[in-house]
């Protein structure tokens, strides 16, 4: 052992031997000063020489065995007893298996407002985050020009009325002939369609809510000059959410599968970005069409009530979608080792021999594995003890029942 250390684990011990170590170089030295100066009749001087003799002789003797007491001590820790070793087996049961799928969530229908004609701005009666009802005037554009053209309208179909009246009464008298008649009832129509069409552009300088939602921010400001077409805001209808998440093939299959055999498919769930789970319960609303070639995932889409508005259009979350398994093969984590990437369990044989046999994992739960492949109930599988058996070695073990294991289960595996 490094003396350093020896001496910081051991301080009195050092001590002990620093003190011996400085008796005997007084003891050595007196006797070298007594083979140079003669002789003194000093007895006093031999009784104390004697006495620190005798305890030199003590302590190194009280030293000795405390080295070896120390090293007698460590050498047998190495040899404590060993832990007991615990068998089990895999069990079967209805296994309650959750998939999360990270998501994105879209409102059902989200849209941009925009002005249908030109002009300025000369009204906006909502502000943003506003909730408005379908119908309600938003924005209103300087209708001034759009008034006049109407009016002109309107006129020019008056106009066009009263000369196809006198036209037809004169036709009743046989004084003007039918044609007459026609052409100025197809010019009537011409001018009312031109009335209509200039109430219509009057019209749509009112920008008004095209279904119940939510005003996003205000794109415009009052008095703008705004073209047509020009974005005023975004309106978002959040009474029904639809969350999109993307699948991969195998769980498609899986999915596809399940919903084939039962049309019932579990309830889905949904975890906010703060950890908590969303109140509502979703379905299944819509599966795209095709795969992503590039990520080989399809979207899916969840439809989420909404009642007290919690959700709004761009917020993100996990989906949980949970399947039941039933008969699944299940064994405790802690009875597993890794070594590289491949997952192991110790085997019992019939003649009590162990051996590492490779397992599959098909679904990892908070404290227990679902086994695809490698293991059956009626195997047995060290539980306990894992660090101590070797492969290949025989032992001495304790049974304990699988049911007992799972209901008891609280620790990952090691």
């Amino acid at each position: 052992m490094n003396p350093i250390v020896f001496a910081m684990r051991r301080p009195v011990t050092t001590l002990m031997l620093v003190v011996a170590l400085i008796s005997g170089g007084v003891l050595g030295l007196n006797k070298v000063r007594a083979d140079i100066y003669p002789p003194q009749k000093t007895p006093k001087i031999y009784v104390y020489l004697d006495y620190i003799g005798t305890r030199a002789k003590q302590t190194k003797g009280y030293i000795v065995g405390q080295l070896e007491s120390y090293f007698h001590t460590h050498k047998e820790e190495p040899h404590q007893e060993h832990h007991k070793i615990v068998v089990t087996s895999p069990e079967a049961q209805a296994v309650i298996i959750t998939q999360q799928y990270v998501c994105q969530i879209h409102s059902q229908r989200h849209i941009n407002v925009r002005a249908l004609e030109g002009g300025y701005l000369q009204e906006i009666s909502v502000k943003e985050g506003q909730a408005v009802k379908k119908g309600d005037s938003m924005f209103k554009i300087v209708p001034t020009l759009y008034q006049a053209k109407l009016d002109a309208e309107s006129a020019e179909a008056r106009l066009a009325q009263l000369e196809f009246n006198n036209t037809k009464k004169l036709f009743e008298q046989k004084v003007v002939s039918q044609n007459e008649v026609q052409l100025l009832d197809a010019k009537l129509a011409k001018a009312q369609a031109k009335a209509k069409l200039a109430g219509a552009e009057l019209n749509f300088t009112n920008v008004r809510a095209p279904f119940d939602g939510i005003v996003d921010r205000l794109h415009e400001q009052l008095g703008s000059l705004v073209k047509e077409g020009d974005i005023l805001t975004t309106l978002s209808d959040n009474s029904l959410m639809w969350v999109y998440f993307n699948v991969p093939e195998a769980r498609y299959l899986e999915y596809m599968a399940d919903l084939g055999k039962n049309k019932e498919i579990g309830q889905i769930e949904l975890v906010l970005a703060n950890g908590n789970k969303f109140q509502q319960f979703g379905k299944i609303g819509a599966i795209e069409a095709q795969f992503n070639n590039e990520t080989g995932n399809i979207p899916f889409r969840a439809d989420f009530p909404n009642p007290d508005g919690l959700l709004r259009h761009g917020q993100t979350g996990t989906v949980l979608i949970h399947r039941v398994l039933k008969d699944a093969i299940v064994i405790p984590q802690r009875a597993t080792f890794e070594i590289l990437d491949k997952r192991y369990a110790y085997v019992v044989g019939k003649d009590d021999v162990v051996h590492q046999r490779e397992i599959v994992i098909q679904n990892e739960m908070d404290d227990i594995f679902v086994i695809k492949r490698g293991l059956g109930v009626d195997d047995r599988i060290v539980l306990e003890g894992i660090r101590q058996v070797r492969d290949g070695e025989k032992v001495e073990y304790e049974f304990s029942r699988p049911e007992v294991v799972i209901a008891g289960l609280k620790n990952r595996a090691e």
